[in-house]
């Protein structure tokens, strides 16, 4: 799988799983919907992403976003 489709997975579980959370435990777990969502946001104008830097150095192949 390429490192695009694992990040885009990866922030989609996150996001689906604190608004679980927000609604289950307490409101306070959308703080991390918004910060996954921010993160989002700076990765389409900088591409730069820790999650993929990740990927990358644990051989994970390249996609097209994050080379």
């Amino acid at each position: 799988m390429a490192i695009d489709r694992v990040v885009l997975a990866f922030a989609g579980t996150m996001i689906l799983l604190s608004l679980a959370l927000s609604q289950f435990h307490s409101p306070m777990w959308l703080w991390f919907t918004a910060f996954v969502g921010a993160n989002m946001l700076q990765a389409a104008f900088t591409g730069f992403c820790p999650l993929a830097t990740i990927l990358k150095k644990m051989g994970f192949k390249p996609g097209c976003a994050f080379s």
